[in-house]
Parts: structure tokens; sequence; C-alpha cells
């Protein structure tokens, strides 16, 4: 014990905090996996530390934890020295209140602050640490940069960046508001980290300057379910899938799912929970706020029936809901399911989520429900960023009649999360063809990712006549291709007897000898089941010979070393020997030293393919 005062003592080093350390151990005391935000924030820092990253991309999977990352990044950030941290947000008031409400309690020091909080000219930035939140709005993003002028090196973590940010004016030769703000606050010292499950907008909107070899991929962690469970290859799937005819009467497919919803949450409580819990239904119908209604007068009419042994409809629906549960659980007693529901119906609410104003009102009772039966009637505002704790049901009928814009969809699948627990009993109801385009937009996108985490060249997002990568006025045109190309996957070592392997056999015999002398990298599991899934036949497949591109012309961008050329390989040679075909696989080499394989489809599928980094190869 001292006995004397020594200021000493306290002066602070300039030795690196352990924040990310104490962040990973706050995680891992609370039993949570904390691998995969490991693998995401040693990539990012070491983007910026050893590769000098200025602009760079971290993807993962919708509602897979992102925050959290975010948190162990900030942290680690602190750890290497950099002073100002700004994490962007969509323009939400809630949003920023809840994200920044997770980021205090996290115990990050210093705490994060609203950028309301620094206006003030008493606050000094220069000298201290600051870890700043600010929504992605023109006024507030202007009072910002007003107060921060001077400041070097910010960092900022733009979450959901594909929204609002990317120049929606790239092809006229301004910026749009958003975007010209976040270039002066970056200045040119600053550092872009975009967050996001959707990346193409960043790419084909060349945002940033975003350099796609430096991307990094957020894993999910193992409690986690999205594309590979609610729209999986192989077309098994282990939850409630109810498939609705594509025209029909939305009311009455409405009611069923409601009654569906109800069953499900009853059977969970009556045989499965230990405690009674919560649980909400999510109806997505429309963007219009009339159709909510419609929507709600749907949902209201049915339960109040439900709760007025009277009514006309209550035998009709009472019947339903025993005959569903006796067909859904047959070690269920129907009589009690059915009891438990009608005893506690009026313990239900339904929420409608038109606008900013609604979700500021009723957002924690929608995300968190307090209902025993909650029923989250929405648009667009439930389409990102928003995660629905205790969700069993979705029923999705929204459609369009021109194509579905991909990296939209994907934001939609409000279903995907940690539904580990219960994700037996989640029903997703839609009709049959918009299952079909849904599922495409994930096939498209697992193909697409592919090319990122490979590293090698542009990278390829693919539409087809029904589904768009991203809106046509976002993709800069200068340096973003949309003729129909080819995916290309890892070098690989090239072997003399795989020509031999390709002489005899079918197509689907000639995909399983390559996949057994090539990796994972140089030939995907999932794109051979694509391949075998979509074609039908192996008449519908062709792989072709090896060609050697040793004796190419060196032009139009040809690195034979890396054997990449910016308009491709395949070419009409190859494809009008096999008018009957639609997937074509073919081994490049140059010269029998190295080898890539290369992948086309020739029919509806578009290929988009952003040019501007493979000056920078």
């Amino acid at each position: 014990m001292t006995t004397q005062f020594d200021i000493k003592r306290f002066r602070k080093s300039d030795s690196p905090t352990d924040q990310y350390e104490r962040q990973l151990k706050r995680l891992r005391d609370s039993n949570k996996e904390v691998s995969s935000i490991e693998a995401a924030v040693g990539e990012a820092v070491r983007n910026i530390s050893k590769l000098d990253g200025r602009s760079f991309v971290i993807y993962g999977e919708p509602q897979s934890g992102k925050t959290e990352m975010m948190i162990c990044l900030s942290a680690k950030l602190l750890d290497e020295g950099f002073d100002f941290i700004l994490h962007l947000l969509n323009d939400s008031v809630d949003l920023l209140g809840q994200n920044l409400g997770r980021f205090k309690s996290s115990g990050l020091a210093p705490a994060a602050r609203n950028f309301s909080e620094i206006l003030d000219p008493a606050v000094k930035l220069n000298g201290q640490r600051h870890v700043v939140f600010c929504k992605k709005n023109g006024n507030d993003l202007r009072k910002l940069i007003d107060k921060i002028k001077g400041i070097k090196k910010i960092v900022v973590i733009d979450d959901e960046a594909d929204y609002a940010s990317p120049n929606a004016k790239i092809n006229s030769g301004s910026k749009s508001a958003i975007n010209q703000f976040i270039t002066q606050i970056l200045g040119s010292d600053g550092i872009y980290i975009g967050v996001t499950a959707t990346p193409a907008r960043l790419d084909l909107n060349n945002t940033f300057e975003n350099d796609s070899r430096l991307w990094v991929n957020f894993p999910p962690h193992s409690k986690y379910t999205g594309q590979d469970t609610f729209f999986p290859l192989d077309g098994e799937v282990n939850y409630h899938l109810t498939l609705l005819p594509d025209s029909g009467s939305d009311q009455k497919y409405a009611r069923q799912a409601l009654f569906g919803f109800l069953v499900n949450a009853a059977y969970l409580n009556l045989y499965v929970n230990n405690k009674e819990k919560n649980y909400s239904m999510l109806v997505h119908t429309s963007g219009k706020k009339v159709d909510h209604k419609s929507d709600w007068s749907t949902m209201h009419n049915a339960l109040v029936a439900l709760a007025t042994q009277d009514d006309s409809t209550f035998e009709k629906y009472t019947r339903y809901v025993w005959d569903l549960c006796k067909k859904r659980y047959p070690d269920a007693d129907p009589d009690q399911v059915t009891s438990y529901i009608l005893e506690n119906i009026a313990r239900y609410a339904i929420i409608i989520l038109n606008s900013e104003r609604d979700w500021k009102d009723n957002s924690s009772a929608a995300t968190n429900p307090t209902s025993l039966f909650t029923i989250i009637i929405g648009g667009n505002i439930v389409s990102r960023g928003v995660t629905l704790d205790n969700l069993i049901s979705m029923f999705f009928t929204r459609d369009v009649q021109h194509k579905i814009q991909q990296d939209t969809y994907i934001q939609r699948a409000r279903m995907f999360g940690s539904r580990g627990d219960y994700l037996r009993f989640f029903e997703l109801t839609i009709p049959g063809a918009l299952y079909l385009d849904w599922h495409r937009c994930f096939v498209f996108h697992r193909l697409a990712l592919s090319a990122i985490r490979e590293g090698y060249g542009s990278l390829v997002w693919l539409g087809d006549h029904r589904i768009s990568a991203i809106a046509t006025s976002s993709i800069d045109r200068s340096t973003v291709d949309l003729d129909r190309g080819e995916m290309s996957f890892s070098l690989f070592d090239y072997k003399t007897e795989i020509e031999a392997l390709l002489r005899g056999g079918s197509a689907f015999d000639k995909m399983e000898q390559l996949a057994k002398i090539l990796d994972e990298t140089a030939f995907p599991e999932y794109l051979r089941r694509y391949i075998q899934r979509m074609a039908g036949s192996s008449s519908a497949i062709v792989v072709h010979p090896p060609t050697d591109i040793s004796g190419y012309k060196d032009a139009d961008g040809l690195d034979k070393r890396n054997i990449i050329r910016k308009r491709g390989f395949i070419g009409k040679s190859q494809i009008d020997r096999h008018p009957n075909a639609l997937h074509h696989l073919v081994i490049f080499h140059n010269g029998g030293k190295k080898a890539r394989l290369f992948y086309k489809f020739v029919g509806s599928i578009q290929f988009i393919k952003n040019t501007y980094h493979d000056s920078r190869l």
C-alpha cells in the first residue's frame, strides 16, 4: 500500500489498451460464439494496417449478429490507436437509439454518443477518443461536418452501407447528397468500412472506390438460420413452408396463416416451453398504407370471431384450428390446443408499422413481443435492419409486376436469424411463383459471393428476366459490363490426367471426376449442386476439353499468369458447337502450369461485372 500521492502513477501511457479482448470476454461470458467476429475483425484490421486499405466492405448474412461484430471492431480500432470512429446508420431515430444503446451497454470506452452530444462548442474533440453515431440524414451530417473539421483519419463504419450511401447520380457526373457528405467526412485520409448483407450495389456503384479485393466475409454463427435453411438448393426444408396459388383470396390465405400461427404458438407453450413465451407473426403484403389497413381488418375480424362464441364464423374458424392442430401435431391433444387458443385469444396485439412514427411508437413491442399473439403488419420499414425476436410466422405475398430487385428481396428475409430453437415450428406462407423468384435471388447471391471469397478478378452479379441485381440507376456504367459473361474460380495446379478424365462419360460423370481432383475453392460444391438442379438432365451441360491460352495474343487485358481477361474466355466458338446446352464448364490453363475453371450459363441469366478493378490486378 502506497502512502504518498504520485501523479505519475495515474498518467495514461501510450501503450495499446485491451478493449478488444474485454469485448470478446463479455461475449464468451454470455455463451456467445466469437470465432466469426475474430475472423472478420482480424481481416479488417489487416486490411488497414498491412495492406493500406482505405475503403472496403464487410459482408454477412441478414440478421447474423453484425452489431456485436461492429462493437468488437470499434474496440480493436481503438486499441490500434484510432481516435475518432463514426458509425453511420439508416435515417431512423429508433434504430439509432437501439444500436447506440447496445454499444453503451457493452462497456466500450469511450462510451458511444449520439452526434448531437458533441455539437456543443464546449466539447473539444482533439486529444480525446470518440465513438460517435449519426443517422444518414442530410441535416444531421451537415451539422456533424461543421463540428469535426480538422479531425484527421476518421474511421467511418457504415451500417447497411448499400442504403443511401451509394452515389445515386453516378452517371450524371455529380453526387447524391448523402454520398457527398460522407465523402467530405472521409477527406483525403479517412477509412471507409461498409457493413451490409447485400454488397452488390457498393461494387457496381464503385461507392467510395471500395476495393473488392479487400472485402471481408463475416460468416454466421452456428445457431444462425438463413438462406441455406429457408432456400435450400436440395429443396428439403426443415420448417413449415406453405405455398399458395399465384392468384386467389389474400384474405382467406391470411386467415389460414393466422390460424397456423396460433396453433404453433399454442403447441410451443403447451408441449415445448417450460415457461410461457410471447410470439409474433409478420404480415408483409404491400408497401401501401391502404393495403395495411385491409390486412389489419382481416386479422382483427378473425381474432374477434374466435373471441365471440355467437359470431357466425366462430364454429367454422374453431373447427379449422382444431383440424389443423390434429393434422400438424399428431402427438398433441387438439382439444387442449384449441382451448388454450380460445382462452387466451384476447391476449393479442396487432401492430401496423407504416412509417417512421409508427416505428418509433411501436418498435419495442414489435421487435420483442409483449403480447402472447403479436401480429406485425408492415411494408418497407420492416424490410431492413429490423430483428424480430420470437418470430414464428411470416405471411409474405408482396409481389411486383416487373423485375424483382435482388438486394431488396434479400433484405426482406426477416425470418433469418437465430431461429434454431424453434425453427421446425416456423411457418412461411407465400405464393409459389414468388417463393421461386426469392429462391433464385439467393441462388444468384450464393454464386456471386463465391467470387468475393476467392478474391480473384472482378466480382460478378447475376440476374435474369425476373430478377435484377440492383437498381439500374445505381450502376456506374463507365466501369460496369452489362453483357452476359462468366464466372471463374481459384487457380489450381494443372494436371495432364484431367484431359483423360474429360474424354468419356456423361457431363454429370465429368463433373464428379473434376470434383475429386479439384478442391472446394476451384470447383465449389454449391456450384455443382446448382448446375445439377438447374440442368435437369446431363444434355444441358457441357464440360469442354481443357484449353491452352499460352499462345493467345497479349490483348484485351489478358493476364496469362493469373488466367484473367476482361472480356472472358468462353466464346461463341465453344457455345455454337453445343446449341442445346445451357451450362458450360471450361478449364483454361497457361501452358500446363496453372489452370482455372470457368462457368457460363447460356440462357436468361445476366451477369453484371464491374471492370473497375481489372486494371489494378
